[in-house]
């Protein structure tokens, strides 16, 4: 397939073509020959020229077929809201709340016994502030920028997102330390403040490939609760987009949330990839069943 000249190169050609068309009916007409000629070449001069400027030295003729992606925007208190998950994009019978920020789940609070650990206290501090921060919604830290978040119940389940802005830095090593807690967590106890042990376990889960960066965990807690043995389980997900990160923990009494933290996640990365690009998010996902 032969290429199409460029517009630069179109124009030099033209204009090279006009000065040859006057110059031959200068020479039909017996005169005038040396203006129509002097025309013809300032013509194809100036051509020259203009295709000169237009196109540098050394730069090709033809634009790019591609351009770089734009970086995410900052993230604003607006921003955050608008990014957060709707009932239309979960799956199921979930169904919005209003005091998703004032839950707290018992389970997750204790002492975790030091003695259980090779490492000893490093690793102790460590799943400590792994219960620490899921009691708390902060499991990636403080947001250093605006936050919101919002939860969703179905039957006895839970399932709660947070979208923030972070340091970069302090981020990237937030998702590396979730990354390192089935290893240094794999299992561990932790007492409650009237003595009770609870045996945490924990373990590595697969997170959709959204965003910049991802990690998952799935935790389980088997303890009491007035007098009956039970287990908390917590599907977690985290993904980074630029400076900003949504967290996505999903679960209950009755199991793991595998499927709609999946699902969180997936919708969740795209409405705030939206809202970093200066969009709004669809009220109707379109990859929904």
């Amino acid at each position: 397939m032969s290429r199409r000249p460029s517009h630069p190169v179109r124009l030099l050609a033209s204009a090279l073509a006009a000065g040859a068309l006057l110059t031959t009916a200068a020479c039909s007409d017996g005169g005038g020959s040396d203006s129509a000629s002097d025309t013809a070449a300032e013509q194809a001069g100036v051509a020259k020229q203009n295709a000169a400027k237009q196109t540098p030295s050394g730069s090709p003729t033809t634009s790019p077929t591609g351009s770089p992606s734009a970086s995410p925007g900052t993230l604003t208190e607006s921003g955050a809201k608008a990014a957060l998950l709707t009932e239309a994009d979960l799956e199921g019978d979930w169904n919005q709340v209003q005091d998703a920020d004032k839950w707290r789940d018992r389970l997750l609070v204790g002492k975790v016994d030091v003695a259980g650990f090779l490492t000893a206290k490093a690793d102790a501090a460590d799943c400590r502030q792994l219960l620490d921060g899921l009691y708390r919604d902060n499991l990636l830290g403080e947001p250093s920028g605006p936050s919101a978040l919002t939860g969703f119940e179905q039957g006895d389940s839970r399932l709660l997102e947070q979208v923030a802005g972070y340091d970069r830095a302090g981020l990237d090593d937030r998702l590396k330390w979730m990354g390192s807690l089935p290893q240094k967590c794999d299992e561990f106890t932790a007492t409650d403040s009237g003595g009770a042990e609870r045996t945490v376990q924990v373990t590595e889960a697969s997170v959709p490939d959204v965003g910049d960066a991802r990690e998952g965990l799935r935790v389980t807690v088997q303890g009491d609760a007035d007098g009956t043995p039970v287990t908390l389980t917590l599907d977690i997900a985290a993904v980074r987009v630029g400076t900003s990160a949504l967290t996505v923990t999903g679960g209950g009494l009755d199991g793991g949330q595998t499927s709609s933290v999946e699902q969180g996640v997936r919708q969740g990365t795209e409405r705030l990839k939206t809202v970093l690009a200066g969009g709004t998010p669809s009220p109707q996902p379109t990859d929904l069943d």
